[in-house]
């Protein structure tokens, strides 16, 4: 008896298939995640701009009523504004911070990685621990932070997390601290990038080290710069959990942020129709801001090497 062969084309397109069908499902359980955790989410909450619901009662269209009440509610400027002002002060403020952080770590001094991972150990520490703690710092008679301004000079220390006026900047510090190691890697793989040949040419011309700085470090560092500017503008707009472990109770709105307030729309007042509109605007805002440093990004980021 004869034993049919199969083709070698055959083969191949058998053993290719087969190949293909493992790979989506390897791919499946990634792809079954997005659309129940992330699409799908995102479509319903575009969908719930235009309605009113409480989760108790049937949904009722209201057109784009969700967005014209955002106009007349005090409650939704405040957050903007609130959030406006954490992002205008906590972006540049993390950017220089884990920018001399890297300047001073990048040294090549024994022990430095060690104080590399210190201050990289508050990124990925838990938020609900971190704001635990500086909750005990700023305690307006135990905390050490109010205690080091009395030995100074301060009579009357602030009463940070019950203050209107002081609450944010405490919150911008912490929020500072927290992320600053992160960032402070980026920089850090940025100055490795740079050739030393750079430095060794300014130092032959007799630069100091400000102009070393200025025209040598800084244009070479202006992608990471970039990158790390356009994950903090997002971020910022993000925030939310030092805000409601930090200041639950502070008085008036001095705390409202645009997540806090869609949080307090939907899981406090049961009006998820219009939170989702502050969703969607929150979302047209941080896309219209991201464009924007896309768009002046040619202008003064520097992606030629030596």
């Amino acid at each position: 008896m004869s034993t049919l062969s199969v083709p070698p084309k055959t083969k191949t397109r058998t053993l290719t298939q087969s190949n293909r069908i493992t790979a989506y499902l390897f791919l499946l359980p990634n792809v079954i995640g997005f659309l129940v955790f992330t699409l799908f989410p995102i479509l319903a909450a575009f969908g719930l701009c235009f309605v009113k619901w409480d989760f108790a009662n049937p949904m009722e269209f209201v057109g784009a009523k969700n967005f014209l009440k955002l106009f007349r509610d005090d409650g939704f400027q405040v957050s903007f504004w609130n959030t406006l002002y954490f992002t205008i002060v906590s972006v540049p403020l993390t950017i220089a911070s884990a920018l001399g952080l890297a300047m001073l770590l990048y040294q090549k001094v024994k022990g430095m990685k060690f104080f590399r991972t210190v201050y990289f150990f508050p990124y990925f520490s838990s938020m609900v621990a971190v704001a635990v703690v500086w909750n005990m710092l700023y305690h307006p008679t135990m905390g050490p932070i109010n205690h080091v301004l009395r030995l100074i000079g301060v009579q009357h220390p602030p009463d940070w997390m019950t203050s209107v006026v002081w609450v944010m900047p405490a919150i911008i510090l912490m929020s500072v601290w927290k992320q600053v190691g992160y960032y402070m890697v980026i920089y850090l793989a940025g100055l490795q990038a740079i050739p030393e040949q750079l430095y060794e040419a300014a130092i032959i011309d007799g630069v100091n080290p400000w102009q070393k700085f200025r025209y040598i470090t800084l244009p070479m560092l202006s992608p990471s710069t970039f990158f790390v500017s356009v994950l903090l503008v997002i971020n910022s707009f993000k925030v939310f959990d030092q805000i409601i472990i930090m200041s639950d109770g502070v008085p008036g709105r001095a705390m409202y942020v645009l997540v806090y307030y869609i949080y307090y729309q939907a899981f406090q007042l049961f009006k998820f129709g219009y939170a989702s509109a502050i969703a969607m605007v929150m979302f047209l805002v941080v896309l219209v801001v991201t464009i924007i440093q896309f768009k002046f990004e040619d202008k003064w980021v520097n992606y030629h090497s030596m």
